[in-house]
């Protein structure tokens, strides 16, 4: 008798979630192509949607005046306002897509992607590990007293938190679903993203809202403040340098900042390098391979970011839980700075891998720097080449699907077209992550309305989208609806 064969683990694994999978909600793939028109309205719908759920106050809140332990990722994940349905944003869905393709990655669960059935359950499975981290947050936090003391707050309250939090959460995954099955452009994530940041950049540069900070009434807004400056003040000259370097609200030069990495970041996304292919089975066909600077777009930047966010919010709550613990203390130290609840880190890894607020700062204490530059260009590079290897789009990925295609480099053996592919694609992965963690870096420093790392996400999303309506408007029906 021949021996059995091994066990797949990570198949077994896979297979745990089958009987979830009947009551795991769906969206169904379309039946057929869905016209540009239909898929612009989607969008536009799941946006609307997104929108009004940053809008809708929590049931049952008494205090939303405590430290946000979201405060670092509420702008680049989408997060919005404390105290809404949206609270948890898409930090669930990003959380739980970064501990599946860790698990993959690390061949700890094994999935062949181009088998049907292992595809949707691992799908499945990333769908039920962000609904435990939607239930799991959404418990933390209430027990934490973000939103009141548990004892004021009652049992009742309390779970009717947690219910709205968790559907609100549902509906963030199914929006998204619905885009990527082709319902609509893109993806919920980055839609929800690209609006967030658009609209703390808009916000903060035309807000008619007035603050009093010491200095007497001012306008949050940095263009409306810069007209009131140059209208009011006698000396035009003073009112212009105060409008640009205003300290401790959006100035001029934040918006400039802005402005100028917008165009850095467009300007990068067209260095590319085209490799020829020519097809095996039509004699003359041939076309071209594009591997782009930017080779995994955003991504590294987003898993950075979600690393770092998921650090800070541990550190937060055990540092509240045991602030004399010595290892408590190395990992982050956080205290409340202005005068407000909102906590800051001061100390331990969690401040090394912060960013400095301003040049001043990061001359003050240039070892702090010095970590958090090695940190983002580090971190950058190695989620980079780390991504490319678990999302089908290393070198042998590529080979196999110009394989597949029967198409081939042009002046190079099919067994050689591997090697020749490995000399562009770590490469471009590897640099392309760091660039994306250079210009975060730049933004930062330069003082970019909002932070660097949301600025890079919003020019890249924003370009995608521009490509996808180039891409659609080849269609006919795309090319009609701008008629």
């Amino acid at each position: 008798l021949s021996p059995p064969p091994p066990l797949k683990m990570g198949f077994s694994f896979l297979s745990l979630v089958k009987p979830f999978m009947a009551i795991i909600p769906e969206i169904e793939q379309p039946q057929k192509k869905v016209p540009f028109k239909e898929k612009l309205l989607w969008t536009s719908i799941t946006l609307f949607i997104y929108l009004i759920c940053c809008q809708v106050p929590l049931y049952g809140v008494s205090n939303t005046k405590s430290s946000d332990p979201l405060y670092f990722m509420r702008v680049v994940l989408a997060a919005s306002n404390r105290g809404t349905l949206m609270e948890l944003g898409i930090s669930p869905i990003v959380t739980s897509g970064l501990i599946m393709q860790l698990l993959a990655g690390a061949r700890i669960v094994s999935v062949d992607q181009s088998v049907k059935e292992e595809r949707e359950l691992f799908a499945g499975a990333q769908k039920l590990f962000g609904m435990l981290i939607c239930i799991i947050e959404a418990v933390v936090y209430v027990a934490s007293g973000m939103y009141g003391d548990l004892s004021v707050l009652g049992w009742g309250n309390a779970i009717l938190i947690v219910t709205q939090l968790f559907v609100a959460g549902m509906v963030v995954m199914l929006l998204d679903e619905l885009l990527q099955k082709g319902y609509g452009l893109g993806s919920g994530i980055s839609l929800f993203i690209a609006t967030n940041i658009c609209e703390t950049i808009v916000w903060q540069a035309f807000s008619p809202t007035t603050i009093n900070i010491g200095r007497g009434l001012e306008f949050e807004g940095a263009v409306i403040n810069m007209f009131h400056l140059l209208v009011t003040r006698q000396d035009k000259f003073r009112a212009l340098r105060e409008a640009l370097f205003r300290p401790d609200l959006p100035n001029i030069s934040n918006l400039l900042a802005t402005v100028l990495v917008f165009a850095v970041v467009i300007y990068f996304q067209g260095f590319r390098v085209d490799l020829p292919v020519k097809s095996n089975r039509v004699r003359g066909q041939q076309g071209s391979y594009p591997i782009k600077l930017f080779y995994t777009s955003n991504i590294p930047i987003i898993l950075q970011t979600a690393l770092v966010s998921n650090l800070y919010f541990l550190s937060q709550l055990l540092y509240k839980r045991y602030p004399t613990n010595l290892f408590v203390n190395l990992f982050g130290r956080w205290h409340a700075n202005r005068g407000t609840a909102q906590v800051y880190p001061v100390g331990g890894l969690a401040y090394y891998i912060s960013r400095p607020t301003s040049f001043a700062d990061a001359i003050a204490d240039p070892l702090r720097t010095v970590f958090y530059l090695v940190f983002i260009l580090a971190a950058c590079g190695l989620f980079s080449k780390f991504w490319i290897e678990i999302s089908g789009s290393s070198a042998r990925d590529v080979a196999k699907q110009l394989k597949d295609q029967q198409m081939t480099l042009k002046g190079h053996r099919e067994t050689a077209v591997v090697k020749e592919l490995n000399r562009y694609i770590p490469t471009a992965a590897a640099f392309g992550g760091m660039c994306i963690g250079l210009l975060t870096i730049l933004a930062d420093f330069l003082g970019a309305i909002g932070s660097g790392t949301g600025i890079l996400l919003a020019v890249t999303i924003i370009y995608q989208y521009f490509e996808i309506f180039a891409k659609e408007g080849n269609d006919q029906s795309g090319l009609m609806f701008f008629q």
